[in-house]
């Protein structure tokens, strides 16, 4: 199992920004899938946007608003958030997979934007 630690949530106005990080315990290069998911109050836990294989793809809901990057060299991946809506309010969880082990989670962070 990959050990991940989310920083860089919190509390932002509609139309504003944040990014999130996730560090790793280890090398990235073994990853063969990395990405973004959120968790919304009495919603299930849903795919916001993932790396895999050399491909990304995201949720139709954050397209064009929402980027997906990695520094391998740093273990750390982000997620570049703006034009941020209230219905982007979460936990935003990143995850990472390494060949047939399960997904390792990170703890989460919580993202509020308010009107």
């Amino acid at each position: 199992q990959v050990q991940l630690v989310e920083s860089g949530g919190g509390l932002v106005q509609a139309g504003g920004s944040l990014r999130l990080s996730c560090t790793a315990s280890r090398s990235m290069f073994s990853f063969n899938i990395m990405g973004w998911y959120r968790q919304a109050p009495g919603k299930q836990r849903e795919l916001v946007a993932e790396m895999s294989d050399g491909s990304t793809i995201y949720a139709d809901s954050v397209k064009d608003r929402f980027t997906i990057s990695s520094d391998n060299p740093k273990s750390t991946m982000y997620l570049q958030m703006n034009s941020l809506k209230p219905e982007d309010t979460a936990v935003y969880y990143c995850t990472v997979k390494v060949g047939l082990q399960r997904r390792s989670w990170g703890q989460g962070t919580q993202v509020t934007v308010s009107e």
